[in-house]
C-alpha cells in the first residue's frame, strides 16, 4: 500500500510538472503575440496614420518651393496709395545640399557678412529651440530681404554656392510719411505666430500693428508651391509630373481704408511738438476719417532689413512713439463728458430742460467745494453746456445719486448711471478694427463699495459728473461721443477700413448701436454744444459757415492741465465728428477748439482758407514744454 501510494504521488507530480510546462509555454507564446502585435500596430501607425516618413522621404525626393503671394495695396477713401509692394531676395539654404567644401569667403563677400555671422546664422538654422521646423532636406532662411542691387551681386557667384537658393519676395512700402500707427508694419514670424497658425512657416512674414496686422489674413493671400524633382544626389531634374500638382500663389486682397490722408497729414501737422491725439468719424457710417497719435514717426523706417534697428530706437524712445494714444491712451474726459450727464439727466426724469441749478463760481455744499469759472447763475441746461458750468452738472449728479423715490439704493442709482455710460460707448472697448484697443474706465457700485466698504454717497463720488475722478476715456471714445450726439442718439462702431476687396465688411461696422437716453434729450444737448460754438468756451468756431457744435474739456491733471475738444459739424447734416486731446494743453480752447475746427474745415471744405492756413502754421509751430520725465 505504501509504494502504491508513492507511485501514485510520483505519477501526480509528473503531471503538474508538465501543467507547469504548458503554462509556460502559453505565456512565452502570449508575450510573442503581444510583441509582434505592438509591431503590427506600430507599423500601422508609422504607414498610415502618421506622415513623419513619408514627410522624410518626399524630402529627399522632391524639393517644395514655396511661392510667395503679392500682399494686398493699401489706399485711403479717395484712392491715394498708402502702401504698396517692392520685390526683395531672400537667401535660402538646404543643409543637405551644402558643400562643405564651400569657399567660405567668397560667400561673405558675395553677401558682404563677415565669417562670424555667416557662423552665427548657421548655427541659428540649426538650433531647434529658435527654429522649431528645422529639417535639413528642407529650404532655411539664412538672409532676408536683399535689394535688388546685393541680390544683382550674389546672383552672378550663386552656381559656386550649391545649397543656396534664391526666393523672391515682397517688402512693403509706404507712399506718404504718416498714419503709421494706422497702418502698422509688417516682420517676421516669431514662434508663437507659426504654434498659433500653420500657414507660416520660419522666415515668413507677419503683420505686426496697425491694419497689417488686424487685416493679416485678408491681406498675406495664398501661398503658390512648385513641387521640384531630385535626382539620388539630391539635385534638381525638374518640375514633379511637368507642374501638374504645382498651385499658383493667390494675391492677397487689397484694402480701402476710410482714412482721408491729407486730413491725416494735416492732424500730425498739428500735433507736432505736443503729445496727443486727435480722431475724426463720418457719424453717419462710423468710418475714421483721421487718427492722429503724437508723437508719431514716419512708417518707411519701419521696412526690411532696418525694421528691427528702427523698432528697438522707437521702443526706446521716452515719450513711446510707438503708443497709438488714439485708442491706447485713457485719460479723464473732462468737461466733454457733461453732455453725458446732460443726456442721462433728462432722459431719467431728474431734471427738465427748464431745471436751474446755482453757481457760486463752483458747487458748494456741506463743506464741499467743487471750482468754476465765473458765468450766470442760477442757469438751465443749454447755458449750462455753452459755459460749461460745473456746478450744474454736480447738482444733477447728487440729484441722481440721492434720488430714493426712483432708486430704492444709492447703488442702484450708481449701477443705472453706469449702464447709461456704457450705451455711450464708455466703460469697454467700442471694438475698432485696430489691435491693442483699451476699455477706459467707468466705475459702477461695486467699484465704489469695495473703495469705501458701503459708505458712500453723490457727494463722494460727484467730481465724476464733470469728467474727472475714476472716469477715464479713449481719445476715440470721446470723439464717438461726438458721432453719437451728432446722430442724436445711435453710432455704428468705428472703423478704420472701408472696403475689403471682393470681401464684406463686418456686421459689427454696418450696424447701428442705440444708446439709452431719449432722442429729445439729444436735442437739447446739440443746442447747448451750438451756443458753446456760438458764443461759449467754443466761440472760436463762430466765424465757420459750416454751423460746427462743441464742448471744450479742461481735464485737470497732476501737472498742467489736459486741453480737450469734442464736436461735430455741420449741426443739422453731421458728415464729421472729432475728438482733440493735447496732453498739458491748459484750456480747451487753447489747443483743442482751434485744432478741431481746422480738422472740420479741412475735410468740409476740402482746403483751408488762408487765414487758416496761417493759424495752422501758428499751432504747428507751437512747442510744449514736458520736461525730461519719463512718460
Amino acid at each position: 500500500m505504501e509504494y502504491g501510494s508513492v507511485r501514485t504521488r510520483t505519477g501526480t507530480g509528473s503531471r503538474g510538472a508538465d501543467t507547469d510546462r504548458e503554462k509556460r509555454s502559453l505565456v512565452i507564446a502570449a508575450v510573442a503575440v503581444i510583441i509582434v502585435a505592438v509591431y503590427i500596430v506600430r507599423l500601422f501607425t508609422l504607414q498610415l496614420m502618421s506622415d513623419d516618413y513619408k514627410k522624410n522621404a518626399d524630402s529627399n525626393a522632391f524639393l517644395k518651393k514655396i511661392d510667395y503671394p503679392s500682399r494686398g495695396v493699401i489706399t485711403d477713401r479717395h484712392g491715394e496709395l498708402l502702401v504698396y509692394n517692392q520685390p526683395a531676395y531672400d537667401i535660402m539654404v538646404v543643409m543637405n545640399e551644402a558643400k562643405d567644401h564651400l569657399d567660405t569667403l567668397e560667400f561673405c563677400q558675395a553677401l558682404n557678412i563677415t565669417r562670424k555671422e555667416f557662423d552665427d546664422r548657421m548655427a541659428t538654422i540649426k538650433d531647434r529651440s529658435k527654429n522649431p521646423g528645422y529639417s535639413r532636406f528642407t529650404q532655411q532662411m539664412f538672409m532676408n530681404q536683399l535689394s535688388d542691387h546685393d541680390f544683382s551681386v550674389f546672383q552672378e557667384k550663386m552656381y559656386r554656392f550649391p545649397g543656396f537658393y534664391v526666393q523672391k519676395r515682397s517688402i512693403r512700402q509706404y507712399e506718404h510719411p504718416n498714419a503709421a500707427h494706422v497702418l502698422g508694419d509688417v516682420a517676421e514670424v516669431s514662434p508663437a505666430d507659426i504654434e498659433e497658425d500653420d500657414y507660416y512657416q520660419p522666415g515668413d512674414y507677419i503683420g505686426k500693428l496697425g491694419v497689417e496686422r488686424s487685416y493679416e489674413k485678408y491681406l498675406r493671400g495664398e501661398k503658390g508651391v512648385q513641387i521640384l524633382l531630385r535626382d539620388a544626389h539630391g539635385r534638381i531634374q525638374g518640375s514633379y509630373k511637368n507642374g501638374e500638382l504645382d498651385r499658383p500663389p493667390v494675391p492677397g486682397k487689397n484694402l480701402t481704408l476710410a482714412i482721408d490722408v491729407k486730413l491725416q497729414a494735416l492732424g500730425e501737422r498739428l500735433l507736432e511738438g505736443k503729445i496727443g491725439s486727435v480722431v475724426a468719424i463720418e457719424p453717419t457710417t462710423g468710418e475714421v476719417l483721421c487718427m492722429v497719435s503724437s508723437p508719431a514717426y514716419d512708417p518707411r523706417i519701419m521696412v526690411g532689413r532696418q525694421r528691427s534697428k528702427s523698432h528697438r530706437m522707437l521702443s526706446q524712445d521716452a515719450w513711446k512713439p510707438l503708443l497709438n494714444r488714439s485708442i491706447m491712451g485713457q485719460y479723464p474726459p473732462g468737461s466733454t463728458f457733461k453732455t453725458t450727464q446732460a443726456l442721462t439727466f433728462l432722459s431719467e426724469g431728474i431734471i427738465t430742460p427748464q431745471t436751474a441749478f446755482p453757481c457760486y463760481h463752483g458747487f458748494v455744499f456741506k463743506g464741499l467745494r467743487v471750482g468754476c469759472h465765473g458765468h450766470g447763475s442760477p442757469l438751465p441746461l443749454v447755458p449750462a453746456i455753452s459755459t460749461s458750468c460745473n456746478g450744474f452738472f454736480c447738482w444733477g449728479l447728487y440729484h441722481m445719486i440721492g434720488n430714493r423715490e426712483k432708486y430704492p439704493t444709492v447703488q442702484v442709482a450708481m449701477d443705472t448711471w453706469r449702464d447709461y455710460m456704457v450705451s455711450m460707448g464708455f466703460g469697454y472697448q467700442l471694438g475698432v478694427d485696430l489691435p491693442g484697443e483699451k476699455r477706459g474706465l467707468i466705475p459702477n457700485a461695486q467699484f465704489y463699495d469695495k473703495a469705501y466698504k458701503g459708505s458712500w454717497n453723490g457727494l463722494t463720488i460727484i467730481s465724476i459728473s464733470i469728467g474727472q475722478g475714476e472716469v477715464n476715456a479713449t481719445p476715440l471714445q470721446i470723439a464717438n461721443l461726438g458721432a453719437t450726439i451728432a446722430n442724436r442718439g445711435w453710432f455704428i462702431t468705428p472703423h478704420v477700413v472701408k472696403e475689403i476687396e471682393d470681401v464684406p465688411l463686418d456686421t459689427l461696422y454696418t450696424t447701428r448701436r442705440r444708446t439709452m437716453a431719449r432722442r429729445e434729450a439729444y436735442d437739447y444737448v446739440v443746442q447747448g454744444m451750438r451756443s458753446a460754438a456760438l458764443g461759449g468756451t467754443c466761440k472760436a468756431l463762430a466765424h465757420y459757415d459750416f454751423t460746427p457744435c462743441g464742448k471744450t474739456g479742461t481735464a485737470q491733471n497732476r501737472g498742467h492741465d489736459h486741453s480737450v475738444f469734442m464736436g461735430f459739424a455741420p449741426m443739422d447734416e453731421p458728415k464729421i465728428a472729432v475728438g482733440v486731446y493735447v496732453e498739458n494743453g491748459g484750456w480747451g480752447a487753447t489747443y483743442g477748439v482751434p485744432i478741431g475746427g481746422l480738422i472740420m474745415e479741412q475735410y468740409l471744405k476740402g482746403e483751408l482758407s488762408e487765414a487758416s492756413k496761417k493759424k495752422a502754421d501758428d499751432i504747428q509751430n507751437k512747442r510744449i514744454n514736458y520736461g525730461t520725465a519719463d512718460r
